[in-house]
């Protein structure tokens, strides 16, 4: 069976620091810790270089245990710097307000993190505006942290920016309250709503409106130049499969999506995105096929999830229709597939 060696996403190593400063104010030395995990200091300081999620979700749970520590992902936030996520850091961090700085984190988001799961977003109103990061349940003890560091890292660097101490209205998180829910109060301001439909926090218009002292008008034009050129670089080198192949992920959840729904997402009619495919050599039913397969493979080889959840997350209606629909790829149940890649290591 010849297959892709699929991602479930991948970040920028700057977001390793973040960790690294947690692990160290918490007293351990985080570097032992790193080099297990191939991030020495060589690794570290290249440019560009990534690491998987699946590889920073383990690194993170590994470094709660090592710390004792299970709201780690705070600590992570609160000594976050804009200069960890990159060059959409240093851009944000030039933003003339708080608005264009949380508008920047989040539009040049994939500059410096690519996910299967989803993408970030801004949403505005006349009262405020929501931080949005996207879903990534089911929820455990691999992948809590990372919504606690992202929320509160969020809040901290745009505090930072601002040089206030400003507060969100709203925070709300998808996964229960986990029992060091009473430590989010003291960063927040208040306890979040949990169980929540979304991950994110709310600010009001004037936290939105707060100046940068640091702003630089030109340096800001400059450099939202340079992301834009980036941005537009990373989309202009995917083949329409391979944008529809990234909806996918996201839309998957729980359900089947279908051809219409996609070519909305795309801003194209249903008629030419079929005409499109065709064009490539392809079609929708197959790209769909094709993703739930090498999804399904990723999820088994790179987390811990159970079967049921993998089911869910490739919108199967049932774990016994995911598990014929891998026997039906690979030739081997979920089980075995998941020994044999333990076994290759």
């Amino acid at each position: 069976m010849n297959t892709r060696r699929v991602r479930l996403g991948d970040l920028s190593v700057g977001v390793v620091d973040g960790l690294a400063d947690a692990v160290r104010a918490l007293g351990s030395a985080p570097a032992p810790l790193l080099e297990q995990y191939g991030l020495d200091a060589a690794r570290l300081g290249e440019s560009r270089a990534r690491l998987s999620i699946p590889r920073y979700m383990r690194l993170g749970h590994a470094a709660i245990q090592l710390t004792g520590e299970p709201a780690l992902g705070l600590w992570m936030g609160r000594l976050s710097r804009l200069s960890q996520v990159g060059l959409a850091g240093v851009t944000a961090a030039q933003a003339p307000t708080v608005r264009e700085a949380a508008r920047a984190l989040i539009r040049f988001e994939p500059l410096y993190a690519s996910n299967y799961r989803g993408q970030s977003s801004f949403h505005e109103d006349a009262q405020g505006a929501w931080l949005r990061f996207y879903s990534i349940s089911p929820y455990n003890a691999y992948n809590r942290f990372v919504i606690d560091s992202v929320l509160a890292g969020w809040l901290c660097q745009l505090r930072a920016l601002a040089g206030q101490a400003l507060q969100p209205v709203k925070v709300e998180i998808e996964f229960p309250a986990p029992a060091y829910a009473a430590d989010y109060a003291e960063l927040f301001g208040a306890p979040p709503e949990f169980g929540a439909e979304r991950n994110q926090l709310r600010l009001d218009q004037a936290s939105l409106g707060l100046r940068n002292p640091l702003h630089c008008p030109s340096t800001w034009a400059h450099l939202l130049e340079i992301c834009e050129r980036e941005l537009e670089q990373l989309t202009r080198t995917r083949s329409l499969r391979e944008r529809v192949t990234q909806l996918l992920g996201p839309l998957l959840n729980g359900r089947e999506p279908d051809l219409e729904e996609v070519a909305a997402r795309l801003q194209l009619p249903t008629w030419t995105l079929r005409r499109k495919l065709a064009e490539e050599g392809a079609q929708f039913r197959g790209i769909l096929n094709d993703t739930r397969r090498d999804l399904a493979m990723a999820y088994i080889r790179d987390t811990e999830l159970a079967f049921g959840e993998i089911a869910y997350l490739l919108g199967f209606a049932s774990a016994e229709a995911f598990q014929r629909a891998f026997k039906r790829w690979s030739g081997q149940t979920p089980g075995e597939f998941r020994r044999a890649q333990r076994l290759l290591g």
